[in-house]
């Protein structure tokens, strides 16, 4: 009686149709007076094995998926299984780690620039300079590197404390000026010095890093030195523009007076050769007159004393003769 007053029987009994009709194919709905049929069992053994089989596919699949790690041109990959370095790939391209054991971990294989810490060093000349630098580096051996130094922070600080050591080293042997001064001979090769000793010091220690270059970005003075350092040097260029203010005017007297000289000799020689050319003409005059006044001797007496006239007689001049001179009968028109 108990299943006869239940009132959810009858929508029991059409949820039974209707999955029949899915399993058979028909569309057609299923009426109350339809006699009912046994029941096929569901295959949800099948259907459990196959959902298994397709996750764990799914989950190897990611798995494999998550373990695949891709190696770049500019990069290391350290691949570690339990903190013990296994492998170390240099080459560029996709590769696998065992997962759940291996870790991967990157290098970077490019050039690196690492700006070393400004350090005070004394010159040999015992000026205190504070010096500030760079140096450009790169890994070559990843395992010698993670074996010395661990890391990229404790491999800076290692080359560091090389660049400064022979920074210091090199810098204590030169004076100030020739440090300053970059036309100085003896600081040209300065940066490739300190580079190969720094290099040699790390390829000792086998910290797998080399340094390709180490160069100078800045060289200041102690704030207590600067003023007077910049005092000397004022007074070194003053000193050095005087002797050459000296060495201008020694040089210009003496083309002065080459010149002077020059000028002389060369007034002398026209002078020489206009007496002498002055003299020939006297002589070619002398010879023209002589030729002329020995045709007319009295003509020649007469132009001598008019030319001594010109010669004697002036505005101011006061001539005292005897009356009966003939040349005072010639100036008051008395003639015979």
């Amino acid at each position: 009686m108990a299943n006869d007053n239940n009132p959810f029987k009858s929508m029991e009994e059409k949820f039974i149709e209707k999955q029949r009709a899915k399993q058979k194919g028909s569309k057609e709905p299923k009426t109350a007076g339809t006699p009912n049929r046994p029941k096929k069992p569901l295959e949800f053994k099948k259907y459990a094995k196959l959902t298994v089989i397709l996750t764990a596919i799914f989950a190897i699949a990611i798995i494999l998926i998550a373990n695949l790690f891709i190696v770049k041109e500019d990069e290391y990959r350290v691949v570690r299984q339990f903190g013990e370095i296994k492998r170390i790939v240099k080459e560029p391209g996709i590769n696998m780690k065992i997962p759940f054991i291996q870790s991967v971990t990157t290098l970077p294989k490019n050039q690196m620039t690492y700006n070393v810490s400004e350090e005070e060093i004394n010159t040999k000349d015992k000026k205190r300079i504070i010096i500030d630098n760079y140096a450009v580096w790169k890994i070559t051996d990843p395992a010698k590197m993670i074996a010395n130094a661990r890391n990229i922070v404790n491999a800076e600080a290692r080359m560091e404390e090389f660049i400064y050591s022979v920074v210091r080293t090199e810098l204590g042997q030169l004076d100030y000026v020739d440090i300053v001064n970059d036309e100085n001979s003896s600081r040209g090769s300065l940066n490739d010095r300190v580079t190969e000793r720094v290099n040699e010091f790390l390829t000792e220690g086998n910290y797998g890093i080399e340094v390709v270059d180490v160069r100078m970005k800045r060289i200041d003075l102690p704030e207590e030195n600067e003023q007077s350092i910049y005092t000397r040097m004022i007074s070194e260029r003053e000193s050095t523009a005087q002797k050459y203010l000296s060495e201008g005017d020694a040089d210009k007297k003496r083309i002065e007076a080459e010149t002077d000289r020059e000028v002389q000799e060369m007034l002398a020689l026209a002078k020489k050769e206009a007496a002498v050319i002055h003299a020939e003409g006297e002589a070619e005059a002398a010879k023209i007159y002589n030729d002329a006044f020995s045709k007319d001797p009295q003509f020649y007496n007469l132009y001598r004393t008019l030319q001594s006239y010109t010669k004697t007689i002036g505005d101011d001049t006061m001539i005292i003769l005897p009356a009966d001179s003939p040349y005072a009968k010639v100036l008051t028109g008395y003639l015979e």
